[in-house]
Parts: structure tokens; C-alpha cells; sequence
């Protein structure tokens, strides 16, 4: 696949002190720039951050994909030409970023330090989510827009098959053995349990209204699901088939991201584009109580934290940045802004060896547009007998 590769000069970064700047926000529904208050300081990380490696940012409405690098929390790399990627997903190793094109229909696999198209493949309709095993041979896509999982070989991105699943598929992850994926299904109230190996549901699970995304202990004991239509985040017992807890949360929460220790459990609490949040709550899992919240941008969608649990990073939807977070002081210690309505967000420990900022253009096939085609032609020869 053809691709082009430039260089340009990127934003800076804008962190916090006591001074205020404005930030403009994307949406003319959401919050006013002056109510986004910053100071300028030099992109420094926070002194004595352990962290260093690449956080790779979905732009849905940009139609791209940005890379920060965590040392200094500036954008080194854009990516152009994933149209409407929702989601992002680093592999393990971090050698691969993989991103859904909503619009095309595609999953798209990209090489994280050349920034080159390493391939790309036909979804279901809608897809939302992609994530890669824990042993990086598998690649799973949620397709929103027919109701199914298809799971993907990662060397060459043949499909291995697809499941169907309750309505509205959207988050998922799998748990630390890579045999079960729990998938949120957004329409229809609930979690499936799926069996990785075969591609076949063991279970559905009611958890309430809207659950959006979840989080899978290290155990594959307890799920955690985001409840966008109760303010809530719910634990559910895997084996019980039940939810045991729920805490509420300021706004309706999006992404969850679990702490690989599993002590601390963060909420990016959205809300929508009329009543934006602005809060990352931390939540005690095994308590289920909020023990701190963050102030944040405006909504907070996608939230990850790198291995150690130090750091954590959000994408503010309608700020159209990232907000840093060190967890160890619970503060935002610096806002990176991005493309427009960021929403996915990945860690790879991998930065990009790069002298300086890229900008590369991919181009990915409409496989939406191919399978309107198909089906026209395929009503077309019933229409003619």
C-alpha cells in the first residue's frame, strides 16, 4: 500500500501551573475557552516520572492518529488517513499500532517506527474497538454495526471467523491468559463472555443501562463495566454470572483502565457533548469506592496507565488534547493537544525513533463502500431473475 511521509513542525505542549491561557474547545456545544485554564510551561516530563515509550491517540473526527512521546509530552508523529478510527490499540511489543476505520470498515495495522501501512482488512459493519492478545498473534474487532466479534491472524490480517453477539458491541478486553474476551454491548445492557479458542459465547450477563467499555482483573475473576446511562461503573462476577457492586461516578463514565497490580481501577467520565464532565475518578476495586477524583479536560473518553501505575494518560473529547496525569500525586501535570474529538488511546513502552516530527499519509481501502457495491449487484441479479 502506497504511502507518503513528510515532515513538519508540531504543537508544543500546554501544562498546568498557577498562570491561566485559554484552550479552545472543538465543539461550539461544549464548554466555553474560558473555562479551560492552563499555564505554558516546557513539556518536561514530572520530575522522577519512571515512564518513558509512546502514547498513541485516535482522532475520530481528524481522521488520524497521534503520537506523544511520554519523556517529553509533545506529538512526534501523526498519522493521516485513517478515516474515523475510534479506536487504537498498541500490540505488545509495540511494534504494531492497530486502529479501526469506522467509516471504511477496515482494521488497519501500522508499523510503529516507520509509521508505514503494514496491511489492512475488511470488518464487520461499524467496527469499534480492536485488541491484540497478550501473545500478539490475534487481533479481535467489535463490530457495532451488525452485532459481531471477527478475530484476525496478526501476521498477514486473514480473518480467522466471527462470532455474533448481543446488540451493540462496542469495548472489550481479554483476560490475562488470553481464552476469554468480555465484550460491552452497549444496546443490549450487557457483557458477553467469549471463548477466544472458538470463537463461541459462554455467557451474557445484564449489568445495566449502556455499558460502554470494561476492564478484566489479572485473575479473570471480576469484570468492571462503564455504565454511560447510570453514571456508574458495575463489578461483575465472571463465574457467578452476576454484578456483585456498583459506585458512582460525576458524569456518564466511557473507558475504564485497570492497574496491572489491580489495586486501582480510573473512569474517564465523559458525560456528552451538552453536559460534558471533566473528572477522572480513581476507583478502589476491591472496595468499590471512589477514592480520588481528577480534574481533567472536557470529555474525558479514552484512558490508559502505563505498567507501573504511575502514570496515566486522557483524551478530552471536546478540548481536543490529552490530559497527563501523575497518579502518585493525583495531578494533571500536563495537556497535549491533538487532533479533533480524540477518543481511543494506547500505551506501547516503545518510543519512536525518530530525529524529528512525522507526518505520514496512508491510504486504506473503503471496504464499506465495496460491500454496498457487492450487495447492490447482488440485488441487481435477483431483479433480473
Amino acid at each position: 500500500m502506497k504511502h507518503h511521509i513528510r515532515r513538519r513542525a508540531l504543537a508544543g505542549v500546554i501544562a498546568l501551573t498557577s498562570a491561566t491561557v485559554l484552550i479552545g474547545c472543538s465543539s461550539s456545544e461544549g464548554p466555553s475557552a474560558s473555562e479551560d485554564a492552563a499555564a505554558i510551561k516546557d513539556g518536561a516530563p514530572p520530575v522522577g516520572s519512571p515512564v518513558e515509550g509512546t502514547i498513541w491517540v485516535a482522532n475520530e473526527e481528524g481522521g488520524s492518529l497521534s503520537a506523544i512521546d511520554v519523556a517529553t509530552s509533545r506529538v512526534v508523529a501523526t498519522v493521516d488517513g485513517v478515516d474515523s478510527p475510534h479506536n487504537v490499540q498498541a500490540s505488545p511489543d509495540g511494534a504494531t499500532v492497530w486502529a479501526v476505520s469506522g467509516h471504511r470498515n477496515a482494521v488497519v495495522a501500522l508499523d510503529a517506527a516507520t509509521l508505514e501501512l503494514v496491511g489492512t482488512q475488511a470488518t464487520g459493519a461499524g467496527p469499534a474497538h480492536v485488541v491484540v492478545s497478550a501473545d500478539g498473534q490475534r487481533a479481535y474487532v467489535t463490530n457495532a454495526g451488525d452485532g459481531t466479534l471477527t478475530a484476525y491472524q496478526t501476521s498477514d490480517l486473514a480473518s480467522l471467523g466471527s462470532v455474533r453477539l448481543s446488540n451493540g458491541p462496542h469495548g472489550l478486553r481479554a483476560t490475562a491468559d488470553g481464552t476469554t474476551l468480555v465484550v460491552a454491548n452497549t444496546a443490549a445492557g450487557g457483557v458477553d463472555v467469549v471463548d477466544a479458542a472458538t470463537l463461541s459465547v459462554r455467557a451474557s450477563i445484564p449489568v445495566g443501562s449502556s455499558p460502554v467499555q470494561v476492564a478484566v482483573d489479572g485473575d479473570g475473576e471480576f469484570a468492571y463495566v462503564s455504565l454511560a446511562g447510570e453514571n456508574a461503573v458495575a463489578k461483575v462476577d465472571l463465574d457467578g454470572l452476576k454484578v456483585v457492586a456498583t459506585v458512582a461516578v460525576p458524569s456518564a463514565p466511557v473507558q475504564l483502565y485497570l492497574s496491572e497490580d489491580g489495586t486501582t481501577l480510573l473512569s474517564a467520565d465523559q458525560g456528552t457533548e451538552t453536559a460534558p464532565g471533566r473528572t477522572l475518578s480513581v476507583i478502589d476495586p476491591s472496595e468499590m469506592t471512589v477514592v480520588a477524583s481528577i480534574e481533567t479536560g472536557a470529555g474525558p473518553h479514552g484512558v490508559v496507565m502505563d505498567p507501573t501505575g504511575a502514570m496515566a494518560w486522557v483524551t478530552n473529547m471536546y478540548d481536543d488534547t490529552v490530559s497527563v496525569v501523575d497518579l502518585r500525586t493525583k495531578e494533571i501535570v500536563a495537556t497535549v493537544p491533538v487532533g479533533d474529538k480524540p477518543n481511543g488511546i494506547s500505551f506501547s513502552a516503545l518510543s519512536i525513533p525518530a530525529a524529528s516530527p512525522t507526518l505520514a499519509e496512508v491510504a486504506v481501502p473503503d471496504y464499506a463502500e465495496a460491500d454496498a457495491g457487492a450487495e447492490e449487484g447482488h440485488e441487481g441479479s435477483h431483479d433480473h431473475g
